[in-house]
């Protein structure tokens, strides 16, 4: 009998340090795009630095991460052109691919950008998900730095490459021009090539073993005769496994940017 009444007593005391237990427990705050907002709103953007940011997020995989160089003059009166940057290799990607930016970074001085250049996150640049996220960061940082908005670019590699022709096409209002380097994007449908509303400035090596020069420049051939506006430049004979080397074609891209897009 006494065995029964103890054992009475430590089940009633259990279930009342639980009960406690479950009233101490905070409920865990869910996060909102809000959030994630006034997170952008925070990063600091001293003149002539770069930063790595990982953003919160609502939604999976919670986290945006990204790399931003902020220019060394920042022009609060008129704004600065703002470079998005969309790496290659998107499929073996790992969480550090979109801070190798030694290959652009230094052609894009002359402009006085900043430069975004988020992580695809092993999705395809052109999939909902990435699409959704570039134009998110974009609008970020409309809204919180001293942005041209005439001056938005879009540029990539491989992949990025992709990404910038399908953000150039759907977007020609965000983007004033897009630089797609060793890319290969189908232009036509039924037959007929599709009519792009952004200039594109397409450098593809015509010893690409990856993506064959002659594939890409049908597709270019197509656009064109669309109607786009797309400055098709051949490089002789470079790997597209060696990106660097395609950094004197990209710094004439951005001589075309600012000589002619944006005059």
């Amino acid at each position: 009998m006494r065995a029964i009444k103890l054992l009475l007593v430590i089940i009633v005391s259990s279930l009342l340090f639980n009960a406690c237990d479950e009233q101490d427990v905070a409920p865990i705050p869910q996060l909102t795009w809000s959030d994630t907002d006034l997170s952008f709103e925070a990063i600091d953007i001293s003149p002539g630095t770069t930063i790595d940011v990982v953003l919160e997020t609502p939604e999976a995989p919670y986290e945006y991460a990204f790399t931003v160089i902020i220019p060394k003059t920042i022009d609060q009166v008129n704004g600065n052109p703002l470079v998005l940057s969309m790496h290659g290799g998107v499929g073996g990607a790992g969480r550090n691919a979109h801070k190798n930016l030694a290959c652009i970074a230094p052609a894009l001085e002359s402009i006085n950008a900043f430069i975004i250049s988020p992580n695809a996150d092993k999705v395809q640049w052109f999939e909902l998900y990435n699409v959704k996220k570039v134009v998110k960061l974009i609008t970020l940082a409309v809204r919180n730095w001293p942005i041209d908005v005439t001056k938005i670019v879009a540029t990539g590699y491989s992949d990025g490459g992709n990404g910038t022709w399908i953000l150039a096409e759907i977007f020609p209002e965000m983007f004033s021009a897009g630089i797609a380097l060793a890319s290969s994007y189908n232009t036509i449908t039924e037959g007929e090539g599709r009519l792009i509303n952004t200039p594109l400035y397409v450098i593809h090596s015509s010893g690409d073993e990856l993506f064959p020069l002659e594939q890409t420049q049908d597709w270019v051939d197509h656009t064109i005769a669309a109607g786009s506006d797309v400055n098709f430049v051949i490089a002789d004979g470079l790997s597209h496994y060696a990106p660097c080397d395609y950094t004197s074609y990209f710094e004439d891209a951005v001589t075309w940017l600012e000589q002619e897009v944006w005059q």
